[in-house]
């Protein structure tokens, strides 16, 4: 990831939403808060990095009320203020605390601060900061690390009472054409109805497939309260989460591992894969993407969705979605929907009137060199834009051939004004000294009347 701030939301919240996400889904399947934290605290997520991170319980319950109390705000990072001055711990202060961490290995750094303070080792308003002490700690060969009982993997199946409260999406490679070339198709399910809301086709499972996915899903059948994923990068990129944020839905990435949540949708891949994605491989298959993603939308709307269904007590998932009772949420029109797709990051544009990104100079308007813009990145296709001039301008890269043989470009000539200006101070030195011989009366006073 390039160093770069981006809005609303950092790479360290998305994290923490993510988790969020998992806990409130939980909650939502009628598991208590406690056991949705503990369930959640004993897993490991994946970071935008890729990396495996468990959170502690305790950060659980912290970033759970940080998000109902601010929700997103809450949920970044807040620099941790050190102490003004150093503190040297007193030679009883670590006694008591070898003494303690033997008696009590579980007690925690903070813990054994409090007692101290009971205990009056130190002053009531005494500035020690913990992390001196954890240090200590580790000197003295005194065991820091928070020990975790083993728990079992909750493997509950589960499933959703009414449409668009989870959206299952997966994506399944399979090979098209005569020249049988790599091809994914990301399917969106509805967990409580198993109606296939939407299908798009793609070369690769990339962030750039799934949010126009997941763009073109709104607008056919709403918003939806929580998103399932796996843990592939284009479900974990930034900008998923950016967009699912945006949207109004929980960002779930699912475990590995776990066969309930994986279980529709490999059960899917199954149908599909039997009744369509293996009959592409043949010569008079146009391999194109939008050619696939016409075949397979036309496969579920006017079959799948159709089709009696083993999960649903016999019924169609288009009889269970359009029979639910729960009232859909619609987008207000496109524009409002696409601002939801639209991420902010401020950005200096270059001496040479460019603007870098992601390892390509775009062309900004003349008059902004030096500045620093607030750039409109659309991560449906990664387009940018500027307000330039009181309207939205679209960027493009560079051209080099161009720029190497057109003429240089000129600012804009200034309006002229139309009030008069006042005279120079030449011009009032004129007028003093010269105005009587040039002026029409050749400097002579124009003669009085003779009297009678």
């Amino acid at each position: 990831m390039t160093p770069r701030h981006i809005l609303p939301a950092s790479p360290e919240a998305l994290f923490r939403f993510q988790v969020v996400s998992a806990v409130l889904a939980a909650i939502a399947r009628d598991y208590s808060q406690a056991d949705a934290v503990e369930t959640v605290g004993s897993q490991a997520h994946p970071t935008l990095s890729g990396a495996m991170t468990t959170p502690s319980v305790r950060s659980v319950y912290r970033w759970l009320a940080a998000f109902r109390a601010r929700g997103m705000a809450g949920l970044e990072p807040t620099p941790r203020e050190r102490c003004a001055d150093s503190v040297v711990l007193p030679a009883n202060f670590l006694n008591f605390i070898v003494d303690q961490k033997d008696k009590d290995p579980r007690a925690s750094i903070p813990e054994l601060i409090k007692r101290t303070r009971q205990l009056g080792i130190i002053a009531p308003d005494a500035r020690i900061d913990r992390v001196t002490v954890w240090r200590a700690a580790r000197r003295l060969v005194l065991e820091t690390t928070r020990r975790k009982r083993p728990k079992q993997a909750d493997v509950r199946k589960f499933a959703y009472a009414h449409r668009n409260q989870m959206i299952l999406a997966d994506g399944k490679h399979f090979r098209a054409g005569a020249h049988r070339l790599r091809r994914v198709a990301l399917f969106f399910i509805d967990d409580a109805t198993r109606f296939v809301t939407h299908a798009v086709v793609g070369t690769a499972e990339s962030k750039e497939l799934f949010l126009r996915g997941l763009y073109e899903m709104i607008r056919r059948s709403g918003f939806s309260d929580g998103v399932y994923l796996d843990r592939g990068p284009g479900f974990r990129a930034l900008d998923t989460g950016l967009a699912v944020q945006a949207t109004g839905a929980l960002w779930i990435l699912g475990t590995a591992g776990y066969p309930p949540g994986r279980g529709k949708i490999e059960k899917f891949n199954q149908t599909i894969q039997e009744a369509v994605l293996r009959f592409l491989a043949a010569p008079g298959v146009d391999a194109d993407c939008g050619a696939l993603e016409l075949r397979l939308q036309h496969y579920i709307r006017e079959i799948y969705n159709h089709e009696p269904h083993e999960s649903l007590d016999g019924a169609t998932p288009w009889q269970r979605w359009s029979t639910d009772t729960r009232p859909l949420r619609m987008p207000e029109d496109d524009a409002d929907l696409r601002r939801r797709f639209v991420a902010s990051e401020r950005r200096r544009v270059s001496i040479d009137n460019t603007l870098p990104m992601e390892g390509v100079d775009y062309e900004v308007p003349l008059g902004h060199a030096g500045e620093w813009l607030m750039v409109q990145r659309l991560v449906l296709d990664d387009t940018l834009s500027i307000v330039h001039d009181g309207r939205l301008v679209r960027l493009f890269p560079v051209d080099l051939t161009a720029n190497a043989t057109s003429g240089r470009a000129t600012r804009r000539p200034e309006a002229a004004s139309t009030a008069p200006l006042p005279p120079s101070a030449a011009e009032l030195a004129f007028r003093r000294d010269l105005q009587p011989i040039v002026g029409p009366d050749g400097g002579f006073a124009e003669p009085k009347p003779e009297e009678p």
